[in-house]
């Protein structure tokens, strides 16, 4: 079942933000795969799903969602751990997470849809592809990849040009420490309940080209979303599985399904990994950069984003 969001300030709840977007917009919960999941839902044509990531919530796509829904039957899922779908103790694996979205749109009557992915929905687009692919029309992904092999040569320590005189937010390349730090039980719940709010800023100012994109009222969203411990063990859950993940894709055929693949540019090298680990992961695949953002394509860029789904999802 979904966990209860926590007491909220006016105008933090699904349904105030669902207001926000305009009229035709639903805010609604299914019990999918064993798990509670909250999705919105709007607009009508061919489905589309959207999966966001970590430290966010379904209110990531607010910025592209009302144009999307005048073409498409748009459905913005939060994953088992997110927001206010449930936070069970496991399955945060892509591949389950993955078999949760199936679930759901069989639930829904749907037999195929388009995925799009950001972060961590990124990875669960692409699980979803490669082990439901007769319900999978295209998949876009959002500056992430599935799992792979590199991540476990990831430094402890910021390499050359991901700090400059130790200060790692004057690299150029991001430094992924909160990779390790999510790896960790029980610490980052202690550390971060309650004040969600300096990690949400930290990042949102990092990972961004203009932290403006990311206005205070968003950040209020999200960090009210992560301030429980509950909410932080379920974030950090989609960490702790990236081995069985990396284990389960080597398993995985080359995914047939259209895939869009969209880089950041704030990461100098990032648009080459991208195009490098996603060209190897699929058949038909198209790496384009979003000029002038960071990390968080859709608020920072929603126009360059939409018009590039548009042109793919056709």
């Amino acid at each position: 079942m979904s966990t209860p969001p926590p007491p909220t300030a006016p105008g933090l709840s699904d349904d105030a933000l669902v207001r926000r977007l305009g009229p035709g917009f639903t805010s609604n919960r299914a019990e999918a795969n064993g798990v509670g999941l909250h999705y919105v839902e709007g607009g009508t044509g061919e489905p589309v799903v959207l999966l966001g990531g970590w430290p966010q919530t379904w209110w990531q796509w607010n910025k592209v969602l009302p144009e999307l829904a005048r073409h498409y039957r748009v459905i913005a899922v939060e994953l088992r751990g997110q927001g206010s779908s449930g936070k069970p103790a496991d399955g945060y694996d892509k591949k389950t997470l993955a078999d949760d979205i199936h679930a759901l749109l069989l639930h829904l009557g749907i037999e195929s849809a388009h995925i799009v992915g950001h972060d961590i929905g990124a990875m669960v687009a692409y699980a979803h592809a490669a082990n439901h692919p007769e319900a999978t029309r295209r998949i876009a992904l959002l500056d992430v990849t599935h799992p792979e092999p590199t991540l476990s040569a990831l430094t402890l320590l910021p390499g050359p040009g991901r700090h400059a005189d130790s200060v790692v937010e004057n690299g150029d390349r991001i430094y992924l420490w909160w990779f390790a730090l999510n790896q960790v039980r029980g610490l980052p719940e202690q550390l971060l309940a309650g004040r969600a709010r300096f990690l949400v800023d930290w990042l949102a100012d990092y990972m961004t080209v203009d932290p403006t994109s990311i206005d205070d009222f968003s950040r209020q969203v999200y960090a009210r979303a992560y301030d429980t411990p509950d909410a932080v063990r379920a974030g950090n859950g989609w960490y702790q599985t990236f081995n069985r993940d990396i284990e389960d894709a080597a398993s995985y055929e080359p995914v047939t399904a259209p895939i869009l693949a969209l880089a950041n540019t704030r990461d100098r090298g990032h648009l080459d990994y991208l195009r490098k680990v996603v060209t190897a992961q699929g058949t038909d695949v198209t790496v384009t950069p979003i000029a002038g953002s960071g990390h968080y394509l859709a608020e920072e860029q929603p126009r360059a984003v939409l018009d590039a789904l548009r042109a793919f999802l056709g």
